[in-house]
């Protein structure tokens, strides 16, 4: 660890995985857009900065787990995020191992 990294930037890295998995959720249930889900993670007391939440999008996307497009309104352009097939798949994954966790965690 350095010398300079933050109790949050550790917090953060422990719980990256859980964000992956709201942010997966949410594209299941409709198309989600980077500061609506920047604004929902805050909501669960997840607080992450646009340069931390985009990565992480691009990542979920690279590795095919959602599928993104552009949207014009007006003369605004915002990228919308869809969970795919794999993404929903992967979720119900987690779901699973979320749920196998949280009855440990629970005992």
């Amino acid at each position: 660890m350095k010398l300079t990294e933050t109790k949050y930037t550790k917090d953060q890295g422990l719980l990256s995985g859980l964000i992956r998995i709201h942010i997966l959720y949410h594209a299941s249930k409709e198309p989600i857009f980077g500061l609506g889900m920047i604004e929902e993670l805050q909501r669960h007391g997840y607080k992450l900065s646009a340069g931390t939440l985009y990565p992480m999008l691009h990542g979920l996307e690279t590795r095919g787990l959602l599928c993104s497009e552009k949207i014009r309104s007006g003369r605004r352009s915002r990228r919308v995020y869809r969970a795919t097939a794999a993404g929903r798949k992967m979720l119900a994954k987690a779901r699973e191992k979320v749920r196998l966790l949280l009855g440990e965690l629970l005992e």
